[in-house]
């Protein structure tokens, strides 16, 4: 299993999850009473209930390199361009846009 922390405009926001059923998006309880808060996506508005779904939500997937750019994250990273998960929490950490990635520590 495979987790990032979601900051939108540098605000934690929730915790996307990779396993073997999928990804799983959640809004994190603190975000979601923050006022003012904003949805990553008008496709996943703001909600208690885990979002789910067998391949990377597109706004995720989205920040991703490609071309030229993710074949020079994969042979740095030596990570294989299909993990679409490795490669959003090596490459998506400070993003052009509001949305960032950050891995969770599990200690």
């Amino acid at each position: 299993m495979k987790q990032a922390g979601i900051y939108v405009n540098d605000i934690f926001c929730g915790i996307l999850t990779e396993d073997e059923e999928g990804f799983h998006f959640v809004y994190g309880k603190d975000y979601l009473a923050r006022p003012g808060a904003v949805p990553v996506s008008p496709t996943m508005p703001l909600q208690e209930q885990a979002y789910e779904k067998e391949i990377m939500f597109p706004v995720f997937d989205g920040l991703i390199p490609e071309g030229w750019l993710l074949d020079i994250a994969s042979s740095s990273w030596k990570i294989d361009p299909r993990d679409r998960m490795s490669l959003l929490i090596a490459c998506c950490k400070d993003c052009i846009g509001n949305i960032s990635v950050k891995p969770l520590s599990h200690e």
